[in-house]
């Protein structure tokens, strides 16, 4: 029998009273490689911006000899793995809570293992955001708390599957997943149209993929940063699988996560037997959740292209985190392509114009514009059993 509350620390400042622990989950750090590649396609629905991407286009080959590879690019959040560590513990030590953090940057354990040389970092469990392709897309699923001493091997079992995928590899990979007592594989967004396919075929190929493998799955992802449909139709979801709903704030930016689960679990290990064994979840979100979505977005977007003086080197400036293939398809920053050092001035205009009118956006009308108090009054479902 599935356990579970959803609380909202804006309604219940109370709510966290009673737990331990606060657990961070799916989190990401400039480990991760985050895709540009729908910048092609938005770039060309918007009349105002193609003039700007043809002539960065033109620019890339006219100064490099390189055609802009849209598949190719990528950039990185900007916090470091001890950054996120520490922004994620600080919210929930806020709490009088003892924080856990399970990092999960996409395809890659690089994080949590480079923060295995931290002391005070050095519980956090290897955990990772694997890329499963299925169909005409992927999803993505939270593979939690990796034993340590096999991580590496199971890193290579998880990339060879997204490098060449099969239905019956797939059942064994994720039986396997299962049979580690210690794992916790979590559906992370599952309603989340992230390819833009429809969302009726998307809501097909879920349901398809849960009667194939639900049973290796141990949780759902109400997403921190996904909108309050999403979630509800998540949680239903939930319901129909009999399955129990967990949190996962999928933070890129530098604004903690959305959600956290609660729980007097002592360590990681003790928490994911919760959720499998005692199929316990307690889940609270947090106030920036109740800020309006587009909101939320517009600042994550910004975020990726702020300046961070106080960041380490390669973190600092935006074109320092964004990557294209150099002339010998080697990924390289934005910042060593520029023929003279520094971007077109087209794009620094581009780019300033976004910093500083996204700020004034952000802290004005637009609040107003997009509240989504109608859809705080409907809420999830808070504290139903």
């Amino acid at each position: 029998m599935v356990t579970q509350t959803i609380s909202y620390l804006w309604r219940d400042t109370q709510a966290h009273r009673g737990f331990r622990s606060g657990i961070s989950l799916h989190n990401h750090t400039n480990q991760s490689r985050e895709t540009l590649a729908f910048l092609s396609n938005f770039g060309n629905q918007l009349r105002t911006i193609r003039p700007l991407k043809a002539r960065l286009e033109r620019k890339s080959v006219e100064n490099h000899g390189l055609p802009v590879d849209y598949a190719a690019i990528y950039w990185t959040p900007p916090m470091t793995p001890k950054l996120a560590f520490d922004l994620e513990s600080g919210q929930i030590e806020k709490l009088g809570l003892a924080p856990m953090v399970s990092i999960t940057d996409h395809d890659t354990i690089q994080a949590p293992m480079l923060l295995r040389s931290v002391p005070s970092a050095r519980q956090a469990p290897v955990s990772v955001e694997w890329s499963v392709p299925y169909g005409v897309q992927s999803f993505h699923l939270g593979v939690h708390n990796l034993p340590s001493s096999r991580a590496t091997e199971w890193m290579s079992t998880l990339a060879d599957y997204t490098a060449h995928p099969s239905p019956a590899r797939l059942t064994e990979i994720l039986a396997a997943l299962s049979a580690e007592p210690n794992v916790l594989v979590v559906f992370n967004h599952p309603m989340w149209d992230l390819y833009l396919i429809g969302r009726e075929k998307h809501a097909f190929l879920v349901g398809e993929f849960l009667e194939k493998y639900g049973a290796w799955l141990h949780a759902l992802e109400l997403n921190g940063l996904r909108n309050w449909d999403e979630n509800r139709r998540t949680r239903r979801l939930a319901e129909k699988w009999n399955m129990i709903p967990v949190s996962g704030g999928d933070r890129h930016g530098v604004e903690p996560s959305g959600n956290i689960n609660l729980t007097n679990a002592s360590g990681f290990t003790e928490f994911v037997h919760e959720i499998r064994r005692e199929r316990k979840s307690h889940v609270l979100f947090m106030p920036q959740y109740a800020e309006p979505w587009k909101l939320r977005m517009l600042q994550s977007g910004i975020d990726a292209l702020r300046y961070y003086p106080e960041f380490p080197p390669g973190s600092r400036t935006w074109d320092e985190r964004f990557y294209h293939p150099d002339a010998n398809g080697i990924a390289r920053p934005l910042s060593e392509l520029w023929p003279d050092g520094k971007a077109p001035w087209p794009l620094r205009l581009g780019v300033r114009l976004v910093q500083l009118g996204g700020r004034r956006l952000v802290s004005g009308g637009l609040r107003m514009v997009w509240s989504e108090s109608h859809q705080m009054r409907l809420a999830l479902g808070e504290h139903d059993g």
